[in-house]
């Protein structure tokens, strides 16, 4: 695991922005102790027509029941209703 102190994110930055461009996290320490760890940012998947496709067919596999506004917001109340109590505005 690297390691980096306080002082050295001044100096070695470098260093730094090359261990997470390299998918590796480094471990933060001041005086002497641990205090964070920074890790490399996480990239978002894009959605490409096969995921999409998939998705679809992952929808269409499960099958699910078509509700109407009117029932969903029915279920809706009722539930906020049970979770909150008559003072819900």
């Amino acid at each position: 695991m690297n390691y980096i102190t306080t002082t050295e994110l001044r100096t070695k930055s470098t260093e730094l922005v090359t261990n997470l461009l390299s998918g590796k996290s480094v471990t933060l320490v001041h005086r002497s102790k641990i205090i964070g760890q920074i890790k490399p940012a996480v990239t978002p998947k894009t959605m490409t027509n096969a995921r999409v496709k998939r998705l679809q067919q992952l929808a269409r596999e499960l099958n699910l029941p078509k509700i109407m506004y009117r029932e969903r917001e029915k279920i809706y109340r009722t539930r906020m209703l049970r979770k909150y109590g008559k003072n819900l505005s």
